[in-house]
């Protein structure tokens, strides 16, 4: 059965309180209407159209990619309306799968179900539905004593009786693609709102003796619409939940996973450690057997196997395997660290590739640099790549050992078994195998701290 997925977005949201489109919003590190682009995606909808409205650039910019077909909801009235607007793009026959933009907890698997009960009960129109304890505040399913979908009665329309209803709409529906445009010019706007409602379409259906179901989700966590900052909240826990155990299961231990953060996008190998404070955003890579310590952040990264991040910053950057990072590394975008590396406390790297079995133990600034195999980088050493207007590259061949305190001003390069001394400023080549020592000569004063001392003291007693 062709399925197309119809999804409304046009919103402003104004109890965001923010200049960025609601469906724009992201959880767990991806859009709102990205999430639910990925539950139509895993049903296997073939089309997908989004309706968008406030902020149409931004929506459109942002999923530019997707595949999607974008039809702008110039005037927002209501979401028969919406739907309406897209009338030319619906296919004639099939389903279409009408969805919020702004639900980003809802499943494939749900909509897969929910697909799959609209074509075996041949409904022409079926509601995704919850049964709350508490059903204030939304529209009550409404059927009549076999059952049958009669109609969806909002909060504000609805007498005594029908509050009493705990069944609810999801604002989620199913459509037999032919009905649904044969009776899409039936919605009139003749209410109190003066807006076209899509809940209409259920009356419409059952007037025509058409077929009309309702489906409730097995999880009413899933139907949960965003419209504040609070619920925003609440939902990126549901799905960071959802996240985490997802790994756990798959052989990821944590050591408390309520204070562990990861993106939907990144991927972490088994037997993989993450402690307390752990931030893994973007398409993060992270391979098997790896501790990652308390307070670290990986971005858009890559980790090899075996390795042990502590309390570092890892940004757009990749490491190879058995290698250590830390405690408190900065490796800053373009970082190419090799296998058995240690990347030691307060050092940073920037664009700079470190070859396999180097070691940069600590408060080493390594920027815009080629450091080959085996390389001992000492305490203190600074890579001085920036003139003030222009970056330049130092290169440092394998088995090259820098001494500590040590500045190589680019664009220099130490060859191979280069040694350089400690406290040396480094401005020409270093040959292979040479030593060189960059720094002048110590001059001994006899007896100035002695002079010293007594001025001193002599100023103190004269104040």
């Amino acid at each position: 059965m062709k399925a197309t997925a119809l999804i409304l977005a046009a919103g402003q949201g104004t109890r965001m309180k923010s200049e960025t489109p609601k469906v724009l919003h992201k959880i767990c590190g991806k859009e709102m209407l990205g999430h639910v682009l990925d539950a139509v995606e895993n049903l296997g909808a073939e089309q997908k159209i989004v309706i968008v409205g406030h902020g149409a650039g931004l929506v459109t910019e942002q999923m530019k990619d997707r595949g999607l077909t974008f039809v702008h909801q110039k005037e927002q009235l209501g979401t028969g309306h919406a739907v309406i607007t897209a009338q030319k793009e619906l296919p004639e026959e099939g389903i279409v799968l009408v969805m919020c933009g702004d639900t980003p907890l809802i499943t494939g698997e749900t909509l897969k179900e929910f697909a799959e009960y609209h074509i075996k009960e041949n409904n022409s129109v079926s509601v995704l539905t919850a049964v709350l304890e508490n059903p204030f505040g939304y529209g009550r399913i409404v059927k009549d004593s076999q059952g049958r979908l009669l109609k969806i009665v909002e909060e504000k329309d609805a007498d005594d009786e029908i509050k009493r209803i705990n069944e609810i709409n999801s604002g989620m529906y199913c459509f037999d693609a032919a009905s649904l445009k044969r009776n899409l010019g039936r919605i009139s706007n003749n209410n109190a709102q003066g807006e076209y409602y899509l809940t209409d379409l259920i009356e419409i259906a059952v007037m025509q003796n058409e077929k009309t179901g309702a489906f409730p989700v097995k999880d009413n966590e899933e139907i949960m619409g965003v419209n504040n900052r609070v619920q925003m909240a609440d939902a990126e826990g549901i799905m960071r939940r959802r996240i985490n155990n997802k790994h756990m299961l798959e052989g990821v231990s944590m050591i408390n996973p309520e204070a562990v953060y990861i993106d939907t996008e990144a991927v972490i190998g088994r037997d993989t450690v993450l402690y307390p404070g752990v931030i893994i955003t973007g398409r993060s890579v992270i391979g098997e057997g790896c501790i990652i310590g308390q307070n670290s952040r990986i971005e858009n990264s890559v980790i090899g196997r075996e390795t042990e991040i502590q309390s570092s910053t890892i940004i757009d950057s990749k490491v190879g395997d058995k290698t250590s990072v830390g405690p408190y590394a900065y490796l800053r975008p373009g970082s190419n660290v090799g296998s058995k590396v240690k990347i030691g406390d307060f050092v940073e790297v920037k664009n700079a590739s470190i070859g396999d079995g180097s070691k940069a133990s600590h408060l080493s600034y390594i920027g815009d640099a080629d450091v080959g195999r085996d390389v001992n980088i000492g305490c203190g050493v600074v890579f001085v790549n920036y003139d003030g207007v222009n970056k330049f590259r130092t290169t440092v061949e394998d088995e090259a050992f820098i001494g500590s305190n040590s500045n190589l001003v680019a664009p220099v390069h130490v060859e191979k078994n280069g040694y350089v001394a400690a406290g040396s400023t480094i401005t020409r080549n270093v040959p292979m195998g040479a030593l060189v020592v960059g720094r002048p000569k110590d001059r001994v004063i006899p007896g100035w701290g002695e002079r010293k001392m007594k001025e001193k003291k002599e100023k103190k007693n004269v104040k």
